[in-house]
């Protein structure tokens, strides 16, 4: 750990605050014109026990950041409220909780790497690659002529969820996805 200032507070951030584990939702400097002096909005989410916390604090004051442990691991498969994941480098394996998982099992696909992110040993989040290939599965037919700067359509994906994709995209054709945004980026 280590004290950062309030000014150096950033969305996704680790901090321990009040002798609890907090991340950073969302943080936002006011500054107050006349008298008053200048403080950090900061909005932050328990990592233990999930309850949300508002904050202001003052642009001059430090707090301890707190750096957490990431290990590149491998989806194996899910059960009702677990999620099975093996360390590609010593293959040992561990069942994470769907809580911790939230929306990024809509971008599970089994075999995929990921990066879970450990605090004490104990997993409290992951994060997904950039993109991944995933097949359409229903769609609205083809337009003939239509261009990529066409309009787009629905689309369902092989794993459940539905985006736009631009009407030349047809039913069993690959297409890459961003699985930060959750929008087509482009066919393979």
């Amino acid at each position: 750990m280590s004290k950062i200032l309030a000014t150096e507070i950033r969305i996704g951030n680790i901090l321990e605050f009040d002798k609890k584990i907090w991340k950073v939702v969302k943080s936002h400097h006011v500054h107050v014109g006349g008298r008053g002096g200048a403080y950090m909005q900061v909005e932050m989410k328990g990592i233990e026990s999930g309850t949300k916390k508002n904050e202001r604090i003052r642009t001059d004051e430090k707090v301890e950041k707190v750096y957490l442990d990431s290990v590149e691991m491998q989806f194996l498969f899910a059960d009702n409220s677990n999620y099975t994941f093996m360390n590609t480098s010593d293959y040992e394996q561990i069942t994470i909780d769907k809580d911790v998982i939230l929306e990024a099992s809509d971008f599970l696909p089994p075999n995929t790497v990921v990066q879970i992110t450990f605090y004490d040993s104990k997993p409290i989040g992951i994060t997904l690659p950039p993109s991944l290939i995933l097949e359409v599965v229903e769609t609205e037919p083809n337009v003939k002529n239509a261009t990529s700067t066409g309009s787009f359509k629905q689309a369902k994906l092989e794993n459940g969820i539905s985006i736009l994709v631009p009407q030349f995209i047809e039913n069993n054709q690959k297409i890459k996805v961003n699985t930060d945004t959750r929008e087509y980026m482009e066919r393979v």
